[in-house]
């Protein structure tokens, strides 16, 4: 859900840790704060992030709110049951040990949760990504705000390549102008008829 609803990489969300995470803001603040996560590392050799675009704090969802709030009780549980086998990292998304999650991890279960919905196991998890510029691009939002929010460098040129699906056909402007310039008439036929015999 985070993926879907805000953009990040898996390999971003994978390093998200706890102290990363605002689930309340502060409202009072001026200007307010709002709930936020702040995508400052990843799980890369480094430990940093794919570039330094990539550095970013963004506003979480309500519904990302609940969902993270849900998933931290969740953990906590698992963490008093594991007792002292459980890992300290203190990671966001985790092993029901509280180890680091890899690639293989995060493929396997986004698999499983694919076939449970009925869709099939084909999908990866980098589709949320690409699904959330979809979404943002059909929405109407500027490519160029699009890519600050995943974190692309050098423009809006791999945003609006790559990442972009448009889910609606955008190539009917050309028709809906043609047919608004030059309606058709019965005599626009009737002229058309005449020339071609």
């Amino acid at each position: 859900m985070i993926s879907l609803f805000t953009g990040v990489r898996t390999e971003e969300a994978r390093a998200l840790r706890w102290d990363h995470v605002d689930l309340e803001g502060d409202p009072d603040a001026d200007p307010p704060l709002s709930p936020s996560i702040a995508i400052w590392r990843s799980v890369r050799a480094h430990g940093d992030v794919k570039t330094k675009r990539s550095r970013r704090t963004l506003k979480l969802p309500a519904r990302c709110v609940q969902v993270l709030k849900e998933h931290k009780e969740r953990q906590e549980k698992e963490r008093a049951h594991a007792a002292e086998l459980w890992e300290d990292a203190g990671l966001v998304f985790t092993t029901t040990l509280g180890g680091k999650l890899d690639a293989a991890n995060v493929r396997r279960s986004f698999r499983r949760i694919c076939a449970a919905a009925g869709i099939g196991e084909a999908w990866s998890p980098r589709e949320l990504r690409h699904t959330f510029v979809s979404i943002m691009s059909d929405s109407g939002m500027p490519t160029e705000r699009i890519a600050d929010l995943v974190g692309h460098t050098g423009g809006s040129r791999v945003t609006e390549v790559i990442y972009r699906q448009q889910i609606r056909p955008v190539l009917q402007e050309g028709t809906e102008v043609m047919d608004r310039v030059m309606p058709r008439t019965r005599r626009t036929v009737c002229r058309r008829k005449s020339a071609d015999e």
